[in-house]
């Protein structure tokens, strides 16, 4: 099975198209216009990449059945390219380490606006396989900017929807700012007593009766693999470590 350039995303049939190492062995990971003799050939951004591979959207569409435009692909790349291995070091974010300068401000974004904004956009996949969004209260509780935790009724909808399928989606949105944080992950339903402690608040008990135990009351926690910010009219992509 082939598999694609971890540089250019063009994918590499046989070893005629690899890379070649330092000591003239094959490099698996590249193909042979990005990568020769152990360097990159290209001194370039992960942008400028992208530019540069939709200059061939001719040769992409001819194995389309139905063919994109350069701004489609240009759209479409700047979501892929940043899972590729070249890049993922330029656009991660860890959890716990200092921020990586070309994400400088990113991690306190998504944390202030975790913290601040009043409603948090969450999404499932339904049995069709359609996304279904709905508004919920913000989390209550966030590790971070990987974890997050939010409140919700055991017999709802969405949680049906994440014990069959935990791929998930949350959104904050500063409207005033036209400002979007998007993170991808999966999300967990949790009905153990811990769990609920530990995100309960005072004043719960006019929507869950029955309290810490009411078997109605339940957490999602969700926790995130990658993202996308908008700010300044300019989205970027990342991923979280």
């Amino acid at each position: 099975m082939s598999h694609v350039c971890q540089s250019c995303a063009m994918p590499m049939a046989d070893e005629s198209l690899y890379g070649t190492n330092a000591d003239g062995s094959k490099n698996s990971d590249y193909c042979i216009y990005c990568y020769k003799n152990g360097k990159f050939v290209q001194d370039c951004t992960m942008d400028e990449m992208i530019e540069h591979c939709a200059g061939f959207i001719d040769e992409v569409n001819k194995n389309l059945e139905h063919p994109i435009t350069k701004e489609e692909y240009i759209g479409q790349m700047k979501m892929y390219f940043p899972h590729l291995k070249r890049w993922r070091s330029q656009i991660t974010i860890s959890n716990d380490m200092p921020e990586n300068p070309s994400l400088l401000g990113v991690k306190e974004l998504v944390a202030k606006m975790a913290d601040t904004l009043p409603i948090t956009f969450i999404s499932s996949v339904d049995q069709d396989g359609f996304p279904c969004t709905k508004a919920m209260l913000s989390p209550r509780v966030r590790e971070g900017i990987r974890v997050f935790y939010f409140t919700t009724n055991t017999f709802s909808l969405r949680v049906a929807h994440y014990r069959a399928n935990p791929k998930a989606c949350i959104y904050f949105c500063d409207s005033e700012k036209f400002i979007g944080v998007m993170l991808r992950g999966t999300m967990e339903v949790l009905t153990d007593v811990k769990s609920k402690e530990m995100i309960w608040r005072d004043g719960d008990t006019e929507y869950y009766p029955g309290g810490v135990a009411d078997p109605n009351y339940c957490v999602l926690k969700f926790t995130a693999t990658d993202g996308r910010f908008y700010s300044d009219y300019y989205p970027r992509s990342f991923v979280i470590e």
